[in-house]
C-alpha cells in the first residue's frame, strides 16, 4: 500500500481539493481526513522563571488588617 501525505486548508465553502496525487485515474484510494493540532505560541510559558526573588519585609505579618481578633 503506498501512502501519500499531503497537508492543505479546508476552503470558505467546505471542500477540500488536492491536486498532483502520485496515483493513476481509477485506482481505488482510501481517504482519511484529520485535524491538525493548533500550534503552541513559542513565547516563553513562565516569563518569572530565573528572575531574581526580592523580599520586601520579609518577617511582617501579611494581610494583619483582615484579622478581626485583632481590633
Amino acid at each position: 500500500m503506498q501512502r501519500y501525505y499531503v497537508e492543505t486548508t479546508v476552503s470558505s465553502n467546505g471542500t477540500v481539493t488536492i491536486k498532483g496525487l502520485p496515483f493513476l485515474a481509477g485506482d481505488k484510494v482510501e481517504v482519511t481526513v484529520r485535524g491538525r493540532e493548533p500550534e503552541r505560541k513559542s513565547g516563553n510559558r513562565y516569563p518569572l522563571r530565573g528572575k531574581p526573588i526580592r523580599y520586601v519585609a520579609p518577617y511582617n505579618s501579611v494581610a494583619e488588617a483582615d484579622w478581626d481578633i485583632l481590633e
